[in-house]
């Protein structure tokens, strides 16, 4: 029987849904699931460390801008010292999408975090490949090598709070900045 009920030949399951299956509803650090043998993911990485109140201060709160200021910059600086799941496609490169005149660098903290992923696109049974790569080095050279303007991505289409690193001067090389001056005094986009 096929995995809808139906007769038919069976589609082969993705290990993705294993780490769905496995993973803790109620953790909210996002740890790899008690089984596997990958080791756990660093906890502030992967916790809600910005509050949507946070993310989006109510205008003319100095105090509540400071504090989300302090708050991604925290988050910023654990990012770069975690390594992260980058999928590839099928070209061995890292998967990425366009929205909003960007390109975004999907990156997941876990192997949750990317299953989630998977089966909101609706590729939840096929295999992905993915690389673990550190943050910092996405950031530091994964930007500036895409050529365009680019950001990071994190956790997005999971069930955690996704957050976004956009090409700007503070996260990403100054040169891969949107804003950049160029070496010839010109604006980059």
């Amino acid at each position: 029987m096929a995995e809808g009920g139906g007769e038919g030949p069976e589609t082969p399951r993705s290990r993705l849904y294993d780490y769905l299956e496995n993973a803790d509803p109620d953790d909210k650090a996002g740890q790899a699931p008690r089984d596997s043998v990958e080791s756990p993911s660093l906890g502030p990485l992967t916790e809600a460390a910005i509050s949507p109140t946070s993310a989006a201060p109510s205008p003319g709160s100095t105090d509540d801008i400071a504090r989300a200021r302090r708050e991604f910059a925290t988050l910023l600086g654990e990012f770069r010292r975690t390594p992260v799941l980058v999928p590839l496609d099928e070209d061995e490169a890292p998967l990425v999408g366009d929205y909003g005149g960007l390109r975004w660098i999907y990156a997941f903290s876990d192997e949750s975090a990317l299953a989630g992923f998977a089966i909101a696109r609706g590729e939840g049974s096929r295999a992905w490949k993915y690389r673990r790569v550190l943050g910092a080095r996405l950031l530091d050279a994964g930007v500036p090598a895409t050529g365009v303007p680019t950001g990071v991505a994190l956790d997005v289409g999971s069930d955690g709070d996704g957050v976004l690193f956009p090409p700007v001067a503070g996260i990403v090389p100054d040169a891969a900045a949107v804003g950049a001056q160029t070496a010839n005094g010109e604006e980059s986009q």
